[in-house]
């Protein structure tokens, strides 16, 4: 708004950088006047503002910035020793502003967020609840974020597969575990041919510009 970018402009001389007297202030004061925007192009000329007057966020900044150094430089004694009411209570501050990173895993509320969601999200418990919370992260990265849930969604035409007719190659002597172990080894194997595919994607198109190169003929020429 116009009107309180001047009442602005006129605060902070007045009350902050004091450039001019009292008395020669009666132009920029003059907030209502046509001739206001010369006023404050001249200001801006007397206080050495490297901006243009159409700069306005640049000239505010740059405004407000030698406020602040005045203003110390007037009470430097009184502020020098001063500590800002954030840095007061710095462990609680610390704390609610990043409480990961001053995570308490001792804390009862803690243990009983991280028990609700692996119950919530069926994932196997654990003594150490970090390992837990991190199986958690991993777990709503892969499947639940937007990206994720829309791959999830997308049909995939496959065909059922018979486990007994796969060779696992080794037994670990439990019926289930050699189950588990066969079906992550197909699914490693999938993982694998959409490796090659991308893989051969890339090859083709790499020959595709070296077979269709763009010749310069005033680099050199062929034969003699």
């Amino acid at each position: 708004d116009e009107t309180e970018f001047r009442n602005f402009i006129v605060w902070l001389e007045d009350q902050k950088i004091r450039h001019y007297k009292i008395e020669d202030r009666g132009n920029l004061r003059n907030i209502h006047s046509d001739d206001w925007p010369k006023s404050f192009e001249k200001y801006m000329k007397d206080v050495n503002c490297p901006f243009k007057i159409q700069e306005r966020q640049e000239t505010v900044d740059w405004l407000l910035g030698l406020a602040v150094r005045l203003e110390y430089g007037d009470n430097a004694d009184k502020y020098k020793d001063s500590t800002p009411d954030g840095a007061k209570n710095t462990d609680n501050t610390a704390k609610n502003a990043e409480p990961l990173i001053n995570l308490d895993v001792n804390n009862p509320d803690f243990k009983a967020g991280v028990m609700a969601l692996a119950n919530l999200l069926q994932i196997q418990r654990h003594d150490d609840y970090l390992v837990m919370l991190k199986a958690i992260r991993i777990l709503v990265q892969e499947r639940l974020t937007q990206d994720a849930i829309a791959k999830a969604s997308q049909s995939k035409e496959g065909l059922p597969v018979a486990l007994e007719k796969h060779i696992l190659g080794f037994d670990t002597g439990d019926a289930v575990l050699n189950e588990a172990a066969q079906i992550l080894r197909l699914l490693h194997i999938e993982e694998l041919r959409e490796l090659q595919t991308k893989i051969n994607e890339a090859i083709v198109a790499v020959q595709a510009i070296i077979a269709d190169p763009k010749t310069d003929h005033r680099l050199g020429k062929v034969g003699r």
